[in-house]
C-alpha cells in the first residue's frame, strides 16, 4: 500500500545542518524562524492565531532513506527500537514539533523555538491543547535515564 503526502508548505529556520540543531523546541528556546505556507492552504490559517503553540508535522527530507528499525538516539548511548525513540531515521521520515506561534502575517507564520532544518518539506499544521496534549505520565522508558547531546549531530543524514 502506498499514500501520497502532498507539502502544504515550507519551514525557514537558522539551521541549515543537521549538527548542532536541538533535537527538540524545549531545547530551541528562543530560536525564531518561519513557516511558509503556500497560497492554495492560507485559507486553513483562518482562526489559527489564537493559539500559543502549534504543532508542525514534517517530512525529514534530508535522512538517509534507508530507514533503521534500530538507532542510537541522541540522547543515548545504548541501540534502542526506534518507535521507542524521537530519532529522524524512520520508515516513514515524518516529524512532529511544538513550536510557538509569534504571528501570522498572510501566508507566514513566524514561530519560535523551531527545532527543524531551513527548506523542510511542511505537512500538516495542527494547534497545541493542553486538555487534549497534556498527559500525566508514570513511565517514560529508557528517557528516565537519558543523558545525551540536546543538538543534532551528522549520524541521521
Amino acid at each position: 500500500m502506498n499514500f501520497e503526502v502532498t507539502p502544504i508548505g515550507m519551514i525557514h529556520s537558522p539551521h541549515l545542518q543537521a549538527e548542532g540543531t536541538p533535537i527538540q523546541p524545549r531545547w530551541a528556546q528562543g530560536v525564531e524562524g518561519a513557516v511558509e505556507v503556500f497560497p492554495e492552504f492560507v485559507e486553513g490559517l483562518s482562526d489559527l492565531d489564537g493559539f500559543d503553540r502549534i504543532w508542525l508535522l514534517c517530512w525529514f527530507d534530508r535522512v538517509r532513506r534507508k530507514a533503521e528499525l534500530e538507532v542510537i538516539p541522541y540522547l543515548d548511548t545504548e541501540p534502542r527500537g526506534v518507535f521507542a525513540t524521537r530519532a529522524p531515521s524512520r520508515p516513514n521520515p515524518i516529524g512532529l514539533s511544538c513550536v510557538r506561534l509569534l504571528a501570522i502575517e498572510g501566508t507566514r507564520l513566524r514561530v519560535a523555538d523551531l527545532d527543524i532544518l531551513d527548506g523542510t518539506p511542511l505537512l500538516d499544521i495542527k494547534p497545541y491543547i493542553p486538555d487534549c496534549d497534556v498527559f500525566e505520565v508514570k513511565r517514560v522508558g529508557w528517557f528516565a535515564n537519558a543523558t545525551g547531546r540536546k543538538t543534532a549531530d551528522d549520524r541521521f543524514t
